[in-house]
């Protein structure tokens, strides 16, 4: 057999867009994001440590419009991470895999991540 007589292995081109496959993708997404976000947590850590001056600047980054934003979609990432995490679980418990229930928690997942992140940067606000 010819390499041109070999079917095509399918890629992404070929499979119908389906939500579970978004949420798997966001889910990826997401875990990269708190990886990178990690490194603003370690800055912060070792300006804390570095004295005042260090301190001032992390924290004059992070009132700024860009330092705000990276923050809210960390959080934002954070929640949506954590709930997937625990969607994960019922799945390794072989609960949820009917695809309307897949869907449904997908849908559910990205509804709490999106209220838990505004709650919390609602009682952050009201705190200060």
């Amino acid at each position: 057999m010819s390499t041109q007589d070999r079917p095509l292995s399918p890629h992404l081109q070929v499979y119908r867009w389906q939500w579970t496959m978004a949420y798997s993708i966001l889910h990826r997404a997401t875990g990269v994001g708190l990886a990178v976000g990690t490194l603003y947590l370690a800055w912060w850590l070792l300006a804390l440590a570095g004295g005042a001056e260090s301190f001032a600047t992390v924290s004059e980054f992070s009132g700024g419009i860009i330092g705000r934003l990276l923050l809210f979609g960390w959080t934002w990432a954070l929640f949506y991470h954590l709930g997937n995490g625990i969607r994960h679980l019922f799945w390794d418990a072989g609960k949820g895999f009917e695809l309307d229930t897949a869907a449904m928690s997908g849908h559910i997942n990205v509804a709490f991540s999106v209220v838990a992140t505004l709650a919390l940067w609602a009682i952050a606000y009201a705190a200060a």
